[in-house]
């Protein structure tokens, strides 16, 4: 009895392993800057960018070299997805329209926004558990340590990098790794 109980638990564990890595961004629906349910699978085939943003950071400079990555690659099937969190240094402290409002006055940004989450902690998005989760994503997972995280999806929906945040969006080792999941199909 206890052997089928162990081997019964065993199976479950690698049933759920097995399933969390056949998770993909294009399985979370999200809310836009402007609240309106947007399923990420809405941007399946194309290689995405995930980014912690605030508007009151350090790398807050960020938005003009994400605007200009979006600009320069979203004819090819890219692109970025701008999620404001207030986890870090209350440094996202305003309201959805008030960020919006900001990214496009201030930044120009034209790429997607969605409204503000927390990347960390107890009330964690799902879409940044997967993100972060270790077992799932063992060479990208691990908690977000400040704004500004970058997270490269490929054309399929899994993740293929993870750049911090001192890593601009048009750091050649970010170029490179977006032109690598572009010419992939």
């Amino acid at each position: 009895m206890l052997k089928r109980l162990l081997y019964l638990s065993a199976s479950l564990l690698l049933a759920t392993v097995l399933m969390a890595s056949e998770r993909s961004i294009y399985d979370f629906t999200m809310n836009s800057i402007d609240g309106k349910p947007t399923p990420l699978s809405t941007f399946k085939g194309n290689a995405v960018l995930v980014v912690n943003v605030a508007s009151r950071c350090g790398f807050t400079p960020q938005y003009s070299a994400l605007e200009s990555v979006y600009e320069k690659y979203k004819d090819r099937g890219f692109v970025i997805i701008g999620f404001p969190a207030n986890n870090f240094g209350s440094q996202e402290p305003g309201t959805n329209a008030e960020i919006k409002t900001f990214c496009s006055t201030k930044y120009n940004v034209t790429f997607p926004m969605m409204s503000k989450i927390s990347v960390k902690g107890d009330d964690q998005a799902p879409l940044y558990k997967y993100l972060t989760d270790k077992q799932a994503n063992p060479q990208t997972g691990g908690d977000i340590q400040w704004n500004f995280t970058k997270f490269l999806v490929g054309r399929d929906g899994h993740i293929v990098a993870r750049f911090e945040p001192k890593v601009t969006p048009d750091s050649p080792e970010v170029t490179t790794a977006i032109e690598k999941a572009l010419a992939s199909k």
